[in-house]
């Protein structure tokens, strides 16, 4: 196929990668571990890690899983922690075991930690004490036999440490009561494993690394299939991207968004490549403590989803904070409002640098050049080694210019998803293109533009309207703090747009929120109705808006009107 986006490529980067230089995450990881052993790796509430202490914890762990867990190559480790200094350290170390690991929302209900359990066949889980209650309820109908708990402040410096874990359990009351016979603590565990080899696993690309799933707002979450390869090819598929941009060993990189969803992953795996410092956000709902991070951390890059952004621009402090050593600011997990983007680029005088990317992609697909001195609107072009069509329903390539479904081709696409082969085949191509379900444009010069999820598009009167189109006319309105475009049912239309907003000023009306959009959108993309919340409207786990979940809520409500201030 023609590749028209090469001719956008800055010079340093070349068209292809060789992706077979490691055959493994863990051959990649050593390669870090010994060149930048003296560097800070990780760090986490005041704690830093060295790349030589990443390296000896986690091997530390690799042993104790395998000569005291007996976990075998191939087994499931489900991992169920937010952004600690524990996080990397059981990762890497049921990477080098040979484990196959199911990074798990901390935030599940029982429900949906039952339901990851048992169909990924997980044998081990290593969750933080303050969400053992929830692994207490389901653990007795799981296959898991291994349980490892940790208290928030397990890898911290004495005595701070002990004073983590002492607030967090005793003064803030955070831990729930649970009872897991049996269980092993961390750091228990890690003595353990001090001192004892860790037998070597021969790992190939092909063999499974992750169990990665999806963010179920489509339905069922399911577990896309990624290999060594997978994850090795876009460490170093999006190494070359940012190189003369990103120096070795002198990088700072703040992380506010979870390890455990794949656009955090696969940064912070493209973070230790080049010996870069993470310094891991726990929770980013907490602004102070994120504008405080931002403002001393002195970060050189930071990624982030829309939402946010949004919420950093207005959080108290924000105008305090100086970003003048910042390289990129880093946009992905969802689509980046222009009004977001312009306001953070009025404010730090620099760009939100915006990508394409999925769990099924390992994750990154496209990306913006990332000298861009300004918001482009686009997602980018296929980062090396990448080819990205645009399919009609039939499955024929589009010209440019042509509406269509996203598919993607190259290595780092998914080997499937796991035991699920009647989706499998529904989604990967005879020729290896995964189709994405989203719809796109790509136009001559092959950036590429998303326009939203194919089951989230509003049919009215036979005309497909696109909620990302109206969200991003109504986040212009300076009233609006947060939005959300779902259809409703409709006599006349069959559907018909409406939406649901988090106010920022409390006087904002809903026909004013109408006749605004009115003057951007024709007309049957414009708003019939608008429902007012108190609350932030519900989100996934890196931030994304859940318009699934709004429906849902939604669904039972009568329309409101139009009454002012409604």
């Amino acid at each position: 196929m023609e590749k028209a986006w090469l001719t956008q490529y800055p010079p340093q980067v070349p068209a292809e990668v060789d992706v077979h230089q490691f055959a493994s995450i863990p051959a990649l990881l050593d390669d870090s571990f010994s060149r930048f052993a003296r560097l800070p790796a990780f760090t986490n509430l005041g704690a830093t890690m060295s790349y030589r202490e990443v390296d000896e914890l986690s091997r530390q762990f690799g042993a104790w899983l395998q000569h005291e867990a007996g976990v075998d190559k191939g087994e499931r480790v489900a991992i169920m922690l937010p952004n600690l200094l524990q996080y990397p350290v059981a990762l890497f170390g049921a990477l080098r075991a040979g484990a196959v690991v199911v990074n798990t929302n901390p935030l599940y209900t029982a429900r949906e930690l039952e339901h990851q359990l048992v169909d990924s066949g997980a044998t081990c889980l290593v969750v933080l004490e303050n969400f053992a209650h929830v692994a207490d309820e389901v653990i007795a109908r799981t296959g898991v036999r291994t349980v490892v708990t940790t208290q928030v402040g397990d890898l911290l410096h004495f005595p701070k440490s002990m004073l983590a874990n002492f607030v967090v359990k005793h003064v803030k009351h955070m831990v729930p009561r649970w009872r897991l016979d049996g269980a092993v603590p961390l750091r228990r565990a890690l003595e353990a494993g001090r001192g004892r080899p860790m037998d070597p696993v021969p790992l190939a690309a092909s063999d499974l690394a992750f169990l990665q799933y999806t963010g179920g707002t489509t339905g069922v979450p399911k577990a896309a299939m990624l290999t060594h390869g997978n994850l090795v090819a876009n460490v170093l598929q999006t190494r070359e991207w940012v190189r003369g941009v990103l120096e070795e060993g002198v990088e700072t990189g703040l992380v506010p968004l979870p390890m455990y969803h794949v656009f955090a992953l696969a940064v912070v795996l493209i973070f230790m490549r080049i010996g870069a410092h993470s310094v891991l956000v726990t929770n980013p709902r907490e602004l102070p403590e994120l504008v405080a991070l931002l403002r001393d951390s002195r970060a050189t890059a930071l990624i982030g989803v829309n939402t946010l952004y949004n919420a950093l621009l207005n959080a108290p402090g924000i105008e305090q904070v100086d970003t003048a050593r910042m390289k990129l600011a880093i946009g992905g997990g969802m689509a980046v409002q222009a009004a977001v983007a312009e306001r953070w680029q009025q404010r730090f005088g620099m760009p939100i640098i915006e990508g394409y990317g999925l769990t099924e992609c390992s994750a990154i697909v496209t990306a913006n050049p990332l000298t861009l001195k300004a918001f482009s609107g686009t997602v980018g072009v296929p980062i090396p080694s990448t080819e990205v069509a645009i399919l009609d329903e039939a499955g024929h390539q589009l010209p440019a210019g042509s509406e269509g479904e996203i598919a993607v081709r190259g290595p780092q696409v998914m080997a499937g998803y796991w035991n699920r082969p009647v989706e499998t085949a529904t989604a990967l191509t005879l020729d290896g293109w995964l189709r994405t379900g989203d719809i796109g444009v790509m136009d001559a010069n092959g950036y590429l533009r998303v326009i939203d999820r194919i089951k989230d598009l509003i049919v009215v009167s036979g005309f497909k309207v696109v909620p990302n189109e109206v969200e991003d006319v109504a986040m212009m309105h300076p009233g609006v703090m947060e939005v959300a475009a779902i259809g409703t049912p409709d006599e006349r239309s069959g559907e018909a747009v409406t939406l649901v907003v988090l106010r920022k000023d409390p006087a904002l009306s809903a026909q004013e929120l109408i006749d605004h959009c009115r003057k951007y959108l024709t007309g049957y993309k414009a708003p019939k109705d608008v429902r007012f919340r108190d609350q932030p409207l519900p989100k996934s786990n890196i931030g994304k808006i859940l318009r699934r979940v709004v429906r849902d809520e939604e669904g039972d409500r009568p329309r409101r009107g139009l009454s002012p201030g409604v």
